[in-house]
């Protein structure tokens, strides 16, 4: 509710004339960047001053379970925002994405990053941010106890220890909304790293009972065990992971590049920069760290302000405009040409040239089975044996089999 205050509108009847403008709706789930948003929407109509943008920013899971119902009859969302994986599944099958493989704007996007917005030769959503969904580090802190980012498991749990003896909680972990489903990737990224493993498991090829993935949750008991989390993680959410490493006494989040803003906004001289859990021996690690290609622009082909709508994502694809979005919300983008200013980016954009993996967890194609396997995580933080958790994991991807 606090991020539909913050975009100061309503999406209900945004899509209708006003003043003898065209008034298009915005929506999307980025609470957090509606500021930005703002500035960018005035410049916008600025330079159209026949086009008005309503904007509204839903709650991240609330937009994830109603996005496909706001775009169905067309008054809502003309430009619109998906998610890869299961929901961009849902919304392609429902006839909701406009096709924009045609459109002259696509070429400002990085053609190597588009692959996840397209179905059968079509480009029907294009991916606006680059996020690495892995741990942030205070590099700080680390500098302070001259420790350096580890190459093995062994090795990440000396690093654990060594914060914990120095008084540091070595992992804020939200574990009552984002951080399984954001941890799990790079906790299982070189225990899995056959790229189609959550496409064989919706075939019955592979099990959450197979090694892999009771590995990965063993590992996640083990750091739980040893208090590695924060006192009752599982009752922690993001906001308050993010203020206990912005106020230092967390040494690593354990989410994703897009926080780092969030963080800054706690200690704007914390210096801040990226890991990924190696959970393997250094010899077998195939993946430096995780990447994904979101916040995927689309136009509602029930709209019938589709022209005004493509009018503002090119407006936003052009690099003089991605160039504020990336600097002021501390995103690296897709867009080509982007300038990056932000301290914060140019300590992190080494990291698009590590062999970094896409989000595993956005390539379930079933929600059911995404929300199981995300839940096993948290019923081995609460105690259940790893084994035993992803039995009762499989036996939902069975259900979803048969």
């Amino acid at each position: 509710m606090a991020s539909l205050a913050l975009a100061g509108c309503s999406s209900e009847g945004s899509s209708g004339d006003k003043d003898g403008k065209t008034t298009i709706s915005f929506i999307h789930w980025r609470g957090e960047d509606v500021e930005v948003f703002n500035e960018l929407i005035a410049k916008f109509e600025e330079e159209n001053p026949e086009i008005k943008v309503d904007m509204t920013a839903y709650p991240s899971e609330q937009y994830q379970s109603t996005a496909q119902t706001l775009l169905r009859d067309g008054t809502t969302g003309d430009v619109f925002v998906s998610m890869p994986g299961s929901q961009f599944e849902i919304i392609q099958k429902a006839g909701f994405f406009e096709d924009l493989s045609g459109e002259e704007f696509v070429s400002n996007f990085n053609e190597s990053l588009l692959e996840v917005g397209q179905s059968e030769g079509k480009q029907y959503a294009l991916p606006y941010q680059l996020v690495f969904n892995q741990p942030i580090y205070n590099a700080g802190i680390f500098e302070e106890l001259g420790l350096e980012p580890p190459t093995d498991w062994e090795g990440f749990l000396a690093l654990c220890e060594t914060l914990k003896e120095n008084g540091y909680t070595p992992i804020a972990f939200p574990g009552a909304d984002i951080g399984p489903g954001q941890f799990m990737n790079a906790m299982m990224m070189n225990n899995a790293t056959d790229e189609e493993v959550f496409t064989k498991l919706v075939n019955g090829e592979v099990k959450l009972t197979d090694e892999w993935w009771v590995k990965t949750l063993s590992q996640f008991k083990e750091l739980n065990d040893k208090e590695y989390f924060q006192d009752n993680a599982l009752g922690t959410k993001h906001d308050g992971a993010i203020a206990l490493v912005g106020q230092e006494k967390a040494a690593m989040l354990a989410t994703g590049s897009y926080a780092m803003a969030n963080i800054k906004s706690h200690k704007e001289d914390v210096k801040l920069n990226l890991l990924a859990p190696i959970t393997v021996s250094e010899s077998e690690a195939k993946y430096e760290g995780i990447h994904t290609t979101t916040f995927m622009l689309a136009v509602n082909s029930k709209s019938e302000k589709q022209e005004q709508a493509k009018a503002f994502i090119e407006f936003l694809s052009k690099p003089e405009n991605a160039s504020v979005y990336a600097n002021k919300t501390g995103q690296h983008l897709t867009v080509n040409d982007v300038n990056y200013e932000s301290e914060v980016l140019k300590d992190t954009v080494h990291w698009m040239d590590k062999n970094t993996r896409f989000q595993p967890r956005y390539l379930i194609p079933n929600a059911d089975v995404e929300k199981a396997v995300v839940g096993s995580i948290q019923d081995v933080l609460s105690g259940t044996d790893p084994a035993e958790a992803a039995k009762k994991a499989q036996q939902i991807v069975d259900q979803n089999l048969n």
